[in-house]
């Protein structure tokens, strides 16, 4: 079975990211990577948003990684449009 078709997220979003990638801040991921399944959650401070294979991640600095559009929230700050 092949991932879904990659949607990038809202570009406020995205600098969101950045910004707490900047400044080390520790955050709660609160992410889907099935449809129709409960969220799942995870704490840690943003190392690296990076791009492979046309699709955005994310890296925590214990090694996490998640594609930026299985995002639900991060904190309070929930995820609502993509460009």
């Amino acid at each position: 079975m092949s991932a879904p078709t990659y949607r990038p997220i809202s570009c406020s979003f995205y600098d969101e990211l950045e910004a707490r990638a900047t400044t080390g801040q520790p955050c709660t991921l609160t992410y889907r990577t099935e449809p129709d399944t409960p969220p799942s959650t995870y704490h840690g401070i943003i190392q690296d948003l990076y791009i492979k294979d046309k699709i955005e991640y994310l890296r925590l600095q214990d090694g996490f990684e998640l594609r930026l559009d299985a995002l639900v929230a991060v904190d309070d700050k929930e995820l609502r449009n993509y460009c």
